[in-house]
């Protein structure tokens, strides 16, 4: 009977390097291993045996399908079947194979064909991965203890439905004690109350991913997590002083700067916004706050006048709160802050003000000389309260019809006034305070130059009023302005500095001037502004007309300079020419350097006496002094000695040492004017250096030489001179007294 098998096998793979021996496995009954395969070991993992196979070896076994062939191979006696390399279930799971018998010498089945499944268990070759990492999440600071900041996860690529090679377990490597990780899930929780911003903002977190259930041995994955910390409202503003010192000038004008304060808080954006407001003090209607909206401080400035001789002193009192605030620190509150801000007002030196801003006089044409016009009054308002001097500047009374007590600002006329020739005189009047600079109405010294008024011969009484106005052609020009004070007068500021008298000393500013009556009429008026010099204290010196002529010269503390530099300069030369006279001359002129003096170096041996060539005795001698004597420079020659006969002057061409040595010997000696040391000159010196040796008996004499040169007497008479002058050491060579008698 033939009986077919159907054989299903789980086949265990491990992806290692195949080792070159091979250990055979049976099943010792369907589907049972008896033996597991070791790792890295070609194996026999199971056989395939059919009934009618008596052992005889007529039976051949076959095998086909999935592999089969190349990765499985069947022994056709034993049935045995082989896998050939090694498998990896990440890449194959299972194998479908089919297994028959047949007669081996007709290859004719003898039982049906039986299939099989292979399927390849998994072990844990795969390590968990991260897919998205780096990670970054962001908590809220100040979160409770548990908060979920994010959840990761990694993958693996075992089978997760065997073993655990697919089981991760998370854990954090970095981070703690701030951050914990669920060991299932890979959610990360915040582990520590009340972690602050402020104090310290990222995180850097490292979370491992380790598979085989976290046990040793598994494999793992780690990846990086940055958390950041989120701000919240948790911090209130906070002034850095209690107490705020400001001041300002009694002459600040309504609006300017008086100071600034903030107070710092350090959260950030809407959580650190902070308001300021103003809550108490004395200031409140004299200051004023705002807020700059770039630097986020409070700004204070000033709201009125202030006045130093009437309050010197005002207290503020300052909020800074925060507009949004979280309900969840509200406990933490209260989210403001309070500062006490002290304004002192200085003093300025304010100009004297007048009791009236304009005066009007009537005073009878024809009037004679000195007549009173009327008088004004002007005070210092300054706690000094300086005494004040009046005067009129001419160039608003042209034609001098009035002149000004200085101390009481009583106005008088000067001569008579026609009123058919002018029935109105305007006029201005300067109030300085002694002592101090001029403070108004100066042109060139202040900013405000003048003041000026209007007349209308309408009657309107109290209901009339004057507006003024630069007219259109001058309304954009950069020297003046003009300020309309509303009460019918207009005051004319300077817009630059640095007025020139010599560019222009005069300026024209048309003014417009309005009225209130209906129909509204208006005039041009011009305004004449002359130019004035001050002093270095800014007092008026001069308005008028007059020349200006630059210094062509020096000044006296310039020329005082120079003449004392001429005078250094001509005591140097006097004392350079004194010292000069007093220094010692030479007392004779040498025109040439004597050539007597000069040395001749040579490293050849002479020929003897008898070479008359290699040098010219006519050499040493002094071609100027062969004709006559030196003359001394500060002494008349009074006696000359004649020479005597036979000490005539030798050949040019001689070479007689001897005579020519003589002849000099009685030069000096006869001559007076000759210098008090002897001309003789001695040349024992050869030069350096002579690769042959000295032969020179010049300096012998100068050693302390015992050699005995009686010798020379024998020599005959070639030698006789040499014997005559070394053959007696008695007398020095070329000793000039002794010189005849040797």
């Amino acid at each position: 009977n033939h009986v077919s098998f159907y054989f299903h096998f789980t086949v265990v793979c491990y992806l290692c390097h195949q080792s070159p021996h091979r250990h055979h496995h049976r099943l010792g009954k369907l589907g049972q291993v008896l033996h597991r395969s070791k790792r890295g070991w070609v194996w026999n993992q199971f056989f395939l045996h059919s009934d009618v196979d008596l052992g005889d070896g007529n039976i051949k076994y076959i095998l086909s399908g999935e592999g089969a062939g190349t990765i499985f191979v069947i022994d056709d006696n034993t049935g045995n079947i082989h896998a050939t390399k090694t498998l990896d279930r990440e890449e194959q799971a299972q194998y479908t194979l089919t297994a028959q018998a047949v007669a081996r010498d007709t290859n004719k089945p003898l039982e049906p064909p039986s299939e099989f499944i292979v399927k390849v268990q998994d072990i844990n070759d795969n390590p968990p991965e991260f897919l998205h990492g780096p990670y970054y999440a962001n908590v809220p600071e100040m979160s409770n203890v548990g908060t979920s900041v994010m959840q990761v996860t990694a993958t693996d690529a075992d089978d997760p439905t065997y073993g655990n090679s697919a089981r991760l377990v998370y854990s954090i490597l970095q981070g703690q004690p701030y951050f914990s990780v669920e060991s299932q899930t890979g959610i990360i929780r915040t582990a520590l109350p009340n972690m602050d911003r402020e104090a310290r903002q990222e995180y850097d977190v490292v979370i491992q991913a380790k598979d085989m259930g976290g046990h040793m041995g598994g494999l793992s994955g780690t990846t990086e997590v940055k958390i950041t910390l989120t701000d919240v409202n948790d911090n209130p503003p906070k002034f850095p002083q209690s107490v705020y010192a400001m001041s300002v000038s009694e002459d600040r004008v309504p609006g300017e700067e008086v100071g600034r304060l903030k107070a710092k808080d350090p959260d950030l954006g809407d959580n650190g916004l902070v308001t300021y407001s103003l809550l108490d003090g004395d200031g409140m209607g004299v200051f004023e706050l705002s807020t700059d909206s770039e630097t986020r401080e409070a700004v204070i400035k000033l709201k009125k006048h202030v006045d130093y001789e009437t309050k010197r002193m005002y207290t503020l009192k300052v909020e800074g709160s925060n507009p949004h605030i979280d309900p969840r620190f509200m406990s933490w509150g209260p989210y403001k802050d309070e500062a006490t801000i002290k304004i002192s007002v200085e003093d300025a030196d304010e100009p004297p003000v007048f009791v009236a801003p304009s005066y009007t006089f009537e005073v009878e044409e024809n009037a004679p000389e000195g007549t009173v016009v009327g008088r004004v009054h002007a005070k210092d308002t300054d706690v000094a309260n300086n005494p004040v001097r009046y005067m009129i500047p001419r160039y608003t009374d042209v034609e001098q019809f009035f002149n000004i007590n200085s101390e009481d600002g009583l106005i008088t006329t000067t001569r008579p006034m026609d009123r058919e020739t002018q029935p109105w005189h305007n006029i201005s009047v300067s109030a300085t305070e002694i002592g101090v600079q001029l403070k108004e109405w100066w042109f060139g010294c202040v900013q405000m130059i003048e003041t000026v008024s209007a007349v209308d011969k309408d009657e309107m009484a109290h209901r009339q009023h004057f507006t003024f106005s630069l007219a259109p052609e001058v309304a954009h020009n950069n020297n003046f302005s003009l300020k309309d004070n509303r009460d019918s007068t207009a005051s004319i500021y300077v817009l630059r500095k640095g007025f020139s008298r010599l560019t222009q000393d005069v300026y024209f500013l048309p003014i417009e001037i309005n009225d209130n009556g209906l129909p509204a009429l208006s005039s041009t008026n011009t305004l004449t502004i002359r130019v004035c010099s001050c002093d270095s204290r800014d007092t008026i010196l001069s308005c008028n007309v007059e020349p200006y002529v630059l210094p062509a010269g020096l000044s006296t503390g310039a020329l005082i300079a120079i003449l004392a530099c001429i005078v250094i300069l001509l005591a140097i030369v006097v004392l350079f020419v004194a010292l000069r006279r007093q220094k010692k001359e030479p007392l004779i002129v040498f025109e040439e350097e004597d050539i007597r003096e000069n040395i001749i170096t040579y490293d050849d041996e002479g020929g003897g006496e008898e070479d008359t060539e290699a040098f010219d005795i006519a050499t040493l001698q002094n071609p100027d002094g062969a004709n006559g004597f030196l003359p001394r420079k500060d002494m008349k020659p009074e006696l000359q000695c004649p020479l005597r006969p036979g000490m005539g002057h030798p050949a040019p061409n001689s070479v007689d040492v001897d005579d020519f040595i003589k002849t000099r010997i009685a030069e000096a000696d006869c001559d007076p004017t000759a210098p008090p040391y002897d001309s003789i000159q001695i040349y024992g010196y050869e030069g350096r250096g002579s690769l042959a040796g000295s032969l020179s008996s010049l300096e012998s004499v100068t050693t302390e030489s015992d050699l005995d040169y009686d010798y020379l007497q024998s020599w005959g008479p070639r030698f006789r001179k040499l014997a005559d002058l070394y053959g007696t050491k008695d007398c020095p060579l070329f000793d000039a007294d002794e010189a005849e008698d040797s």
